[in-house]
């Protein structure tokens, strides 16, 4: 975030504040079509992530657990981003989002809110924060019963 502007920086992290202090669609889920669980030891995330998917969207995304900052907004984020989207797009989003991340900025793709993570890129370790969460989705919808694991 250093070649961001200050007031940019700013906002940024009041919106990751704001989904720690007020996580969006922290709930367990009745009756969901998807669900997978992951772990980062480094710092001792935990979550659980569920959907629920019709007819290939997904209709339903909450999550439960317990995290530090980042790792709680980017799931909190992550459920209001993938909600109404066709799982292909889906996928598509996490491997963009991982990229932002960890390689660079995708061309052409929108990040829309998610952008406010993409900061976390010069904090290396914290990448594994922000990307447990869409790990877990990913596992979820592709049905790998293993815990996801940042490590």
């Amino acid at each position: 975030m250093s070649d961001m502007q200050p007031d940019l920086r700013e906002l940024y992290q009041e919106v990751i504040f704001d989904h720690n202090r007020s996580p969006r669609n922290y709930h367990g889920m009745e009756r969901p079509s998807h669900v997978a669980r992951g772990h980062n030891p480094l710092c001792g995330d935990e979550l659980t992530v569920y959907l629920r998917v019709e007819d290939g969207v997904v209709a339903e995304a909450s999550f439960m657990g317990q995290g530090c900052a980042i790792s709680t907004a980017s799931a909190s984020l992550m459920t209001e981003a993938v909600r109404g989207k066709p799982v292909e797009e889906v996928e598509a989003l996490f491997r963009d989002f991982h990229a932002m991340l960890t390689e660079s900025q995708p061309e052409g793709r929108d990040f829309g809110k998610l952008q406010v993570l993409a900061g976390v890129k010069e904090f290396p370790v914290r990448v594994k924060c922000a990307t447990l969460a869409w790990h877990t989705l990913h596992n979820a919808l592709v049905g790998v019963s293993d815990t996801a694991k940042t490590e």
